[in-house]
Formats: C-alpha cells, sequence, structure tokens
C-alpha cells in the first residue's frame, strides 16, 4: 500500500507540471517529454546514509542516522541553527524570563506553540501532542533514549491547545532540554496512543512511518535499505519544501557514499564521511561535489566497559551493571584504564584518518570554549614507557608471549566498532600501541546499520556493548553539555529493564559525578556552571570510562548543484533540507 501511494503521488506530480509546461507553450506547441522529465528530477534529492536507517522514531534509539532520518518528517518545538542558536519551529517565539516563558524562580518553561499548524493527515497540531510526547518518553515501564533531556521534568500540562507548560523538581536555569533539538522532536497523540510502555517498540507501522508536522512525509520504509519521501502538501511554510521528493538511501561504506557524490555525481548528498583525507581531495578533483565541514562538539572516543561481558553469563548478567557483583575482570583496575590512553598517541590518529577534518582532544566535551577543560592535556603526548611502568608497579607482568596477566587473568582485549575504512585504520594503529605495552586485541567491526541499529534482540548494538572496548563518536546538540552529560548517571546504565535505550553505555558510576549532575542543573550560565562541566567531563575522562581520541569535524558533501545547504554540526545535519534547492 505504501509502495502504491508513492507512485500514484509521482504520477500526480507529473500531471501537474506537464500542465504547466504546456500552459506555457501555448494551445499548437507540446512540452518535450525530456524537459518534463528534467523538471521532475531536478525536484528529486537524492541522499546518502552509508548507516543504514533501522526506524523514524528517534526515541526509540540513539542512532544519529535514525534521529537525522526522523527529522525531515517529526519536528521539535524549535531547533538548533548552524551557529548553534536555538530558532523557533513549531514554537511561537523561544521562552525567556524576558518574555514571561520562563518562570522567575526557573522552577517551570512555558512554551506557545504557533498556531494553524496541522499534521500531514490534515489534523491540527496542539498542545495535546506536545504533553503526550513527554508522558511517551517518562513512561514508567520504558524509557526512551532521550529521557536525559527531560531530567528533572515533574509535570506537563497543556494551558490551552497552543500553550504547554512543563513544571521541573528544581530550578533550571537552562531548561531547553525536551523538545529543543532533533533529539526530541514531537510524535502525534492520535497516531502513537496505544504504542506507549512496553508496547512502544511492538508499534512497526507507527515507528516506520509516524505522521509529522515536517516538510516531508513517508512513502516508503525498508529498515536498513531505503526509505523514500514526497513533500508535505500541508507544511505550513508557503512555497517549502522546494524538492519535491527525497530517496534516503542506506548501506555500504562512507567511502563509497562519498564517490557517489563527489566523482560520479550518482547522489546529491554523503552524510559522515569518515573517509581518509587524501581519498576525499582525489575524489572532489571530478568537479561533481564538494566537500562541507563544520567543527561542533563531536569526539571520537573509546568506551570502557565497567562490566563483564563474558558470554557464559547469558543476557540476564552479560554487560549488566549489577551494584558492584559484576565488574570487569581487568578493566575495573584503573591502572589498565589508564595505560590505555597513556599508549595512544593520537596525533598520529588525526594524520592518518583525518587530516583537516580532526583536531587532537583530551575532552569528551571539546567546546565551546567556556567549557572545555585544561586538565587532561598531558594526553597530547604518547607515553608508552609509562604506561609499562605503572602496569609493572601494579602486577600486571608479561608472559613468554609479552602479553601481560595477573591472577591468570590475561590482558586481551575485544575491540569492536562500525565497519569503516577510517575506523579500521584506527584500530589497527591502537593495536600495535597497545601491543607495545603487552595487551592483546581482537579487532572486531559490525556494519554501521547493526551497530548502532534500534533492534534491542540484536547482541550487536552499542548500547549491548558484548565487547572490553568500543568506539564511536558522540555529541550533544546546541551549546550546552547538560542533558549529554546526563546521560552517563549510574541509573543510565543500559539494561533489558529500559529496552537497551541506556545512555550510560561505559556502565562506568560515580557518586561525585551524579552530585554535580544535579548541580549543573541547577546552576545558571556563568563561572560555575562552566567549572561544573569540566569537573564532570574530568571524572569521566580521568577515570578513563571513556577515552577521547580525535575531535571530528561533521564532513558531509553535497553535489555542485544543490544549492541552501547550511552544514549544521549542533543539530540534524537535515534541519534546513525544506530551503534546499538547484
Amino acid at each position: 500500500m505504501t509502495r502504491g501511494r508513492a507512485v500514484s503521488r509521482r504520477r500526480t506530480l507529473t500531471i501537474v507540471l506537464a500542465a504547466t509546461v504546456l500552459a506555457a507553450c501555448g494551445p499548437d506547441k507540446a512540452a518535450p517529454n525530456e524537459s518534463l522529465a528534467s523538471e521532475v528530477e531536478n525536484r528529486h534529492v537524492n541522499v546518502l546514509y552509508w548507516q543504514a536507517v533501522s526506524t523514524m522514531n528517534p526515541y526509540l534509539s540513539g542512532g544519529t542516522k535514525d534521529v537525522e532520518a526522523a527529522s525531515l518528517v517529526i519536528e521539535p518545538l524549535a531547533n538548533y541553527d548552524d551557529k548553534g542558536e536555538m530558532v523557533p519551529v513549531l514554537a511561537a517565539e523561544i521562552p525567556t524570563r524576558e518574555n514571561g516563558g520562563v518562570a522567575d524562580d526557573m522552577t517551570s518553561i512555558t512554551w506557545t506553540l504557533k498556531r494553524d499548524v496541522v499534521w500531514a493527515d490534515g489534523t491540527p497540531f496542539t498542545a495535546r501532542d506536545v504533553v503526550f510526547t513527554g508522558e511517551y518518553c517518562l513512561h514508567e515501564e520504558i524509557g526512551c533514549s532521550a529521557d536525559a533531556s527531560f531530567t528533572d521534568v515533574q509535570i506537563l500540562e497543556a494551558l490551552d491547545d497552543h500553550r504547554v507548560r512543563l513544571t521541573f523538581s528544581v530550578a533550571k536555569p537552562v531548561p531547553y532540554g525536551p523538545f529543543v533539538g532533533a533529539i526530541t522532536p514531537i510524535i502525534q497523540y492520535e497516531q502513537f496512543k496505544d504504542c506507549t510502555g512496553i508496547r512502544a517498540p511492538e508499534c512497526t507501522a507507527e515507528n516506520f512511518g509516524p505522521v509529522g508536522t515536517g516538510p516531508f512525509k513517508v512513502d516508503e520504509f525498508r529498515a536498513n535499505d531505503v526509505i523514500s519521501f514526497s513533500a508535505n502538501e500541508l507544511f505550513r511554510e508557503s512555497g517549502k519544501p522546494w524538492m519535491k521528493t527525497v530517496t534516503l538511501k542506506g548501506g555500504g561504506d562512507a567511502a563509497s557514499s562519498a564517490r557517489a557524490v563527489l566523482e560520479t555525481g550518482e547522489y546529491d548528498y554523503a552524510w559522515n564521511l569518515q573517509v581518509e583525507p587524501e581519498i576525499l581531495d582525489q575524489m572532489a578533483t571530478a568537479g561533481k561535489g564538494e566537500v562541507v565541514m563544520a567543527f561542533g562538539t563531536n569526539v571520537e572516543r573509546l568506551v570502557v566497559n565497567q562490566t563483564n561481558a563474558d558470554a557464559g553469563f547469558g543476557p540476564e548478567r552479560r554487560s549488566l551493571l549489577l551494584e558492584g557483583t559484576n565488574p570487569h575482570p581487568f578493566l575495573a583496575d584503573p591502572v589498565v584504564r589508564r595505560a590505555l590512553s597513556l599508549a595512544i598517541d593520537r596525533r598520529l590518529l588525526v594524520e592518518a584518518g583525518y587530516g583537516p577534518s580532526g583536531r587532537v582532544t583530551c575532552n569528551i566535551v571539546p567546546a565551546p570554549p567556556s567549557y572545555a577543560s585544561t586538565a587532561n592535556e598531558r594526553c597530547r603526548k604518547p607515553d608508552a614507557d609509562e604506561a609499562n611502568r605503572i602496569l609493572d608497579e601494579a602486577g600486571w607482568i608479561p608472559g613468554a608471549d609479552g602479553v601481560r596477566s595477573k591472577g591468570g587473568i590475561r590482558l586481551s582485549i575485544l575491540y569492536q566498532t562500525s565497519t569503516n575504512s577510517v575506523r579500521q585504520g584506527t584500530q589497527a594503529l591502537v593495536k600495535q600501541m597497545w601491543q607495545q605495552i603487552g595487551v592483546e586485541t581482537e579487532l572486531r567491526n559490525i556494519d554501521g546499520g547493526v551497530f548502532f541499529g534500534s533492534d534491542p534482540a540484536s547482541p550487536d548494538t552499542f548500547q549491548k556493548f558484548y565487547a572490553d572496548v568500543q568506539m564511536y563518536t558522540s555529541n550533544f546538540q546546541g551549546a550546552d553539555p547538560e542533558f549529554y552529560m546526563a546521560a552517563w548517571v549510574c541509573e543510565e546504565a543500559p539494561d533489558p529493564g529500559n529496552q537497551w535505550l541506556g545512555t550510560n553505555v561505559a556502565r562506568g558510576c560515580s557518586a561525585e559525578f551524579d552530585g554535580l549532575a544535579e548541580r549543573l542543573a541547577a546552576t545558571p550560565y556563568g563561572d560555575e556552571r562552566f567549572e561544573i562541566a569540566k569537573r564532570m567531563n574530568d571524572i569521566v575522562v580521568q577515570n578513563h570510562f571513556l577515552i577521547p581520541l580525535v575531535w571530528r569535524a561533521s564532513t558531509s558533501a553535497r553535489s555542485m548543484s544543490l544549492k541552501g545547504v547550511r552544514m549544521n554540526p549542533w543539530d540534524s545535519e537535515l534541519w534546513n533540507i525544506e530551503d534546499w534547492h538547484r
């Protein structure tokens, strides 16, 4: 049925265009078929996300690919623009204390919605949809991947059809977590009202084809493959989107995606080009497209498992944070974790895999500058000698094969990441660096669509983390890290109870960190807030729960004919697709 709608929509578009061209040519002239076909093709955009999209419901996935694909259809109250500043989307304005939208005691925020906005099915968008979305995410039976954004939300209420008030349990000087940015868009009450709690993952039709207010709607969704979109005729902005249809294709790899835009011109836009710089430069000489790049808060990091992922335990215990009863056999030792970090030559990783699109970083929060700690700069210089010294001192002794062990436990690491040539190159280099300190490393790579997928039954997702160390990039939306860092509190560890949607993937747990998270939530912008955030960064980094490697630019490619693209490292890269044109 979905396929049929896609076909009929294209047929209708053809008839309208044909009538327009014929009128322009006059009654005695016929428009050439080539001209009509060219116009239809001109209004179509082909997008490549080599990590294939697995769901159109971002609340059931932590993968950027899923969040960004969904942003074509479902929208938040506000987005962050390409400068990291909030801009209203479904809201009439950004609430502040000055305009009365934020209470003087900072315990509530009131959003006023734009009037006359309708869903793509023609029904009105109202405050009930907003309140329902919050309730959906905060459902007691199952959380959502974005629940850290709803930290301290106590009451959600619709004051009328166009006003929503969120009341917090504490004063929130920065109350812009819920419904701001592509990770917390509004879903339709009527469509999802029977899909809450444990039923949420079962609603396949809804999760694959949400009704939205955005510039496009889903015509056909094939999980981990391709999505066909058509323009939402009821989109609130007249004349937009300029593009009439979109194909978002998944699969392959970053290099082939780059080639399809820069060399062959088969596609118009390719996302997340984690490709060796010399290869990108060579492809760009074809003149079909150009690389677009911007630095935000993307950090390629190692995530160091603090729990035991031994396959012999079974899913009821494997990689679970069980109140200290399931520690990792050797990564629970802080000396081992520190040694792993000391051995890494980050500058070499940048030079080999990133070039101008990468910078060495010793922080998980590298920007904005006011939040960037200076306490970890020692990581910029590798020190294998020091790593070997502290391991010797801690009793980790090299065996005949050069691999260290202690009490019968070998320093043998399963190191996994998504399939990507740069990541596999980084893995190979890190393996060599760790070999120099007596650590044995087995490398594993998993298809990105699976690794960052949303299937709670899959053993290969990054949230399950059935390995010792894994590597990927993560970032935060906007210019404040509060809700990003709240994702690392103890209770956010993924487990079956939250359908593996928890965000503290390392399972590192610090009482000091949890306390600082509460303080950060209640502290206004200024030096105290900046210092709290820096300390939280330092706890995670100095405990080596996360080991930062490379501060990555958001790097994608667009065809020379595609105009209106504004690279955005602070939100979805597709945030302004309604303005794309030729």
